[in-house]
């Protein structure tokens, strides 16, 4: 699906309506409630309606021999170690093309060590894997996280079914270290007592403890209303959100006001408003919040910023390798954007163009998300592949309509 924006006639001023509940919180609850003896089913009216979150529903809720994760990174992870301890159960995970192309192999690699019984079926290190569920012996395992913070939580998770506590040795190396602490906040609330003392992670063998399950709007998803609050100046109200979460996102409230965007927390949740105050720079390392790189950096050249953000190698196994992507498509509106193995710059280096730039979403819902703040100064911007958004924030073009933009969808071939 291609669409055409166009901003708002005057000032904008919206309260977002539809913004999601944390998907990253929704997919912890729904696995460890599958390891909860007696606990009920999460709720619906706590889960983001999303397609992320619907693919890892029905992959633990599934009883046949294959489990298609589509896209989804995080059911891949996740549904590879639950089903690893489901004993005597045999499945087959697979997936998209582009999710055979993702790293799985330092969790598989783990697995293994624990004693679990997995096997590549194509491509070694790769999607699809075959799977036959027992109780795995903990102990002490090493595992690479460089990649993905995903891996270190979908152990931690199914260690309360292991024989022994499970000691993680994360090596000095792990990507968006809140998304582990987060996980592991959520165990301890659950009964299990973990530790962690720097890349060594401690998640002790007793069942999971049935308790509410409770969720909040998802800071992720906030990021692309900072962006566009920033580039318009306007007002922005987000709904629930909450100061002291446990999404490392949400460092957005404090980082916001880099480009311009002050928050202020009220019973209704935030308030977005813009100053003058800009940073002449936006230099940061952003190892912990990968996936604000997108919004970030549309951001930063829209407000003329220059930018290097580094600790972002693991943003080219996303949907996208959003290091090229992001660097092909900003520089179809003349931001010459600069980058290596670790970092993603902009100098402020621009070229003329001489067309209407048509910005590609290469199927990845964060970029498509980002380039809706481009249509705030750029009139009738085409953003090819707009569905994307349906992976994590379904309501977004609706939210962006409700803010005043213009959105059309076009019919083309």
């Amino acid at each position: 699906m291609n669409i055409r924006i166009s901003p708002p006639e005057g000032i904008l001023e919206t309260t977002v309506a539809r913004l999601p509940l944390s998907k990253s919180i929704a997919a912890r609850l729904l696995v460890m409630n599958s390891l909860t003896g007696g606990a009920p089913a999460v709720p619906d009216e706590i889960l983001p309606q999303c397609t992320d979150t619907q693919v890892l529903r029905a992959a633990l809720k599934g009883e046949g021999d294959t489990i298609d994760i589509a896209d989804c990174g995080t059911a891949a992870r996740f549904v590879t170690a639950r089903m690893a301890v489901a004993e005597g159960r045999r499945v087959t995970i697979t997936g998209t093309q582009r999710m055979s192309e993702r790293p799985i192999a330092p969790l598989v690699d783990a697995l293994r060590a624990l004693g679990a019984d997995i096997t590549y079926t194509e491509r070694e290190g790769h999607l699809p894997v075959a799977v036959t569920g027992k109780r795995l012996r903990g102990g002490t395992v090493r595992l690479d996280a460089g990649a993905s913070s995903q891996f270190a939580s979908a152990l931690a998770m199914i260690a309360p079914t292991m024989e022994q506590p499970l000691r993680i040795d994360l090596g000095g190396e792990i990507a968006s270290m809140p998304y582990l602490k987060m996980t592991l906040a959520m165990l301890e609330r659950r009964g299990v007592e973990t530790s962690r003392e720097g890349y060594e992670v401690i998640v002790a063998n007793t069942p999971y403890r049935p308790c509410p399950a409770e969720n909040e709007p998802d800071w992720s998803a906030a990021a692309f209303w900072y962006a566009i609050a920033g580039v318009t100046a306007g007002w922005v109200t987000l709904p629930g959100m909450q100061e002291h979460s446990i999404q490392g996102d949400s460092i957005l409230s404090t980082i916001g006001e880099r480009w311009g965007v002050v928050t202020e927390f009220t019973d209704e949740g935030a308030e977005l408003s813009a100053t003058p105050d800009i940073f002449s720079r936006m230099d940061m390392d952003m190892r912990d919040n990968p996936d604000l790189v997108p919004p970030l950096a549309v951001t930063a050249c829209l407000i003329n910023t220059p930018f290097r953000f580094t600790g972002v190698a693991n943003l080219r196994h996303k949907e996208s390798d959003r290091i090229a992507t992001l660097t092909a498509e900003l520089g179809k509106c003349g931001w010459l954007l600069e980058s290596g193995e670790d970092f993603l710059a902009w100098e402020g280096a621009t070229r003329p163009i001489t067309e209407l730039p048509r910005m590609n979403s290469h199927g990845d819902h964060r970029l498509a998300m980002s380039f809706a703040a481009i249509g705030a100064f750029v009139p009738t911007l085409v953003i090819e592949g707009a569905e994307a958004v349906e992976k994590s924030y379904p309501g977004f073009w609706d939210d962006l309509r409700d803010a005043g933009f213009s959105v059309e969808i076009l019919d083309e071939c």
